[in-house]
């Protein structure tokens, strides 16, 4: 198994967050944050309980005991609070990259075991951030909408070549981005099916899923140039 790492600056810098609207009235930074995590925990609530459409300020207002005379001295309006709930829950999730943790394998480490500590992570960590983005991509800004995804494919391809390397595949071949891509999803959107499975261990959730993704790796370097010639 190919454990050689690349080079850190050769993967292109993941997009910076979601522009958020200045909004400078108060000059008490200590309220002005306790008062957004407020609204946006409200927010949160809210736009996962009704929709973000079906949402209104007043909701958000009723919610979060701001004022709603006084809520705009801290947020613009209702798409700077998506804005910055998808910054804290996604951009900022404190979830790795599965391809950074390929980075700082050890030779104790198995692939497997970091998938799983990747799954683990994502599961525990995005849970609301990916369900939030589902929602309400349709009411995402478009240049929002346009971040959101090139972040997605420039994580999908920074796993891919990851993984290319790893399985020796050459360019080209273009298992490795459908695998990096399924990985990907299954780091998002695995949590959403776990009504399916709710009477097991998620230590047994995510070690079948991991070991499942370790097989189909495993299967693109058995099927590598480099081990069929030899």
């Amino acid at each position: 198994m190919n454990n050689k790492k690349t080079d850190k600056s050769a993967v292109s810098k993941l997009p910076e967050e979601l522009i958020e609207a200045p909004v400078d009235g108060i000059q008490n930074t200590s309220l002005v944050e306790h008062r957004r995590d407020q609204i946006c925990d409200a927010a949160l609530e809210l736009f996962l309980q009704k929709g973000f459409a079906s949402t209104t300020i007043r909701d958000i207002c009723a919610r979060s005991g701001v004022n709603q005379a006084s809520i705009y001295d801290y947020i613009a309006n209702k798409n700077d609070i998506l804005r910055r709930l998808l910054n804290k829950l996604w951009f900022r999730s404190g979830a790795p990259n599965l391809d950074e943790l390929l980075d700082e394998q050890g030779d104790s480490t198995s692939f497997e075991q970091l998938v799983a500590r990747y799954l683990s992570e994502s599961w525990g960590k995005k849970r609301k951030g990916t369900l939030l983005a589902y929602r309400t991509v349709p009411h995402l800004q478009k240049a929002d909408r346009k971040a959101m995804r090139r972040r997605d494919e420039m994580v999908i391809q920074a796993l891919a070549d990851k993984l290319r390397i790893r399985t020796e595949l050459p360019e080209g071949d273009y298992r490795v981005e459908v695998i990096a891509n399924l990985i990907i999803y299954l780091a998002g959107f695995g949590p959403m099916r776990d009504w399916l499975h709710q009477d097991l261990e998620p230590e047994q959730i995510v070690g079948t899923v991991a070991a499942g993704i370790n097989a189909m790796v495993e299967h693109l370097e058995a099927t590598s140039p480099t081990q069929l010639s030899e």
